[in-house]
């Protein structure tokens, strides 16, 4: 089998379908949740810094949550 033969059938095996399908719906989430807390830093205006603080800190996870998901899209990448 040639490698584009091998790489055709990647793409018509159900399991790839199910893995993206989770992954897509993984990254709506995480897509949500991302602005969210954007919002949410961007209305903290206020003086009180620890909140200021756990926003922040929900927003980097977020985006951690963001990039390792965009680097198990990338293992689906031919």
């Amino acid at each position: 089998m040639s490698a584009s033969e091998q790489q055709r059938a990647g793409w018509l095996d159900p399991e790839f379908w199910a893995s993206l399908e989770r992954l897509e719906a993984r990254r709506r989430r995480i897509q949500w949740q991302h602005e969210a807390a954007r919002r949410d830093v961007e209305r903290t205006v206020s003086p009180e810094a620890e909140e200021l603080r756990r926003v922040w800190r929900r927003y980097c996870e977020v985006i951690a949550d963001l990039d390792d998901l965009t680097r198990e899209f990338e293992t689906l990448s031919p």
